[in-house]
């Protein structure tokens, strides 16, 4: 039986998933996403690029960068799965600017332990400081073997896109309204936009919907305000786009999470 189950603990939060055939949908999360493949193959498309993640891989995702996931073969798959907040690497690091992950996959026996520990710790519901205390240990690691300083700018054009796409997320989608605000056709919008973030502007915006979905369930766990703020048409809508992103619906999230 597929399995997806979510824990969060000092703002991390931990997945552990088990699946055969369930695939994700091309997506993306605001979040650093790093994760091990513990058993089978992890296949996923990444900046145009099959990826294969065997068995003790270091699976590491930049904040908006698309994928899509699925088991390699019938055998299945189990993983974990840490999502970090950008501001807390920045915090701990050091650093001023946004830093990007140079590899997509390592195998790395030091970072596999450091990314179970705090995956574990969290899972088990463990104090908040022994959480942090590996956290850091974690992104001593990375720091070490695989940032780049290098972060990847969005021209001016593409950042005033994401803020009116934030903006409307209450809102029904009016690429016309947001395409004229940046003085290009409709057609010329979508395009540019895809060129830079390898998504559609309305995969983008359902996309920050679907998150912002996961940050008001992570607040206050109130599945019908969340469906209503994020104007979505009713519980199941929300709980398919949920699903195709996260594994489960919106309802088992709230329910689980904690």
């Amino acid at each position: 039986m597929d399995k997806f189950i979510y824990k969060k603990a000092a703002d991390i939060t931990a997945l552990s998933a088990s699946f055969t055939d369930f695939q994700y949908k091309k997506h993306s999360h605001k979040e650093y996403a790093i994760g091990v493949t513990l058993r089978g193959i992890q296949q996923y498309h990444l900046d145009g690029s099959l990826q294969l993640s065997y068995p003790s891989g270091v699976m590491l995702f930049n904040p908006e960068q698309p994928h899509d996931g699925m088991a390699h073969d019938e055998s299945g798959l189990d993983y974990v799965m840490l999502y970090i907040d950008p501001q807390m690497l920045l915090e701990v690091t050091g650093k001023k600017d946004i830093v990007r992950f140079q590899a997509p996959i390592v195998y790395n026996d030091g970072l596999k332990q450091s990314v179970l520990q705090l995956a574990q710790a969290i899972s088990k519901g463990k104090d908040e400081a022994l959480c942090n205390e590996l956290f850091l240990s974690l992104t001593d690691r990375l720091v070490q073997s695989n940032f780049s300083g290098d972060s990847k700018k969005d021209n001016t054009l593409i950042l005033k896109a994401k803020e009116l796409l934030h903006a409307d997320l209450g809102k029904v989608l009016k690429l016309d309204e947001i395409s004229e605000e940046l003085d290009l056709s409709k057609f010329q919008f979508i395009r540019l936009f895809k060129s830079h973030t390898g998504i559609t502007p309305y995969q983008y915006y359902l996309n920050c919907k679907i998150e912002r979905a996961k940050e008001l369930l992570d607040a206050n766990r109130d599945i019908y305000t969340t469906v209503a703020e994020c104007n979505f048409v009713d519980l199941p809508h929300l709980n398919k786009h949920f699903k195709r992103v996260y594994g489960i619906t919106a309802f088992e999230y709230a329910v689980h999470l904690y």
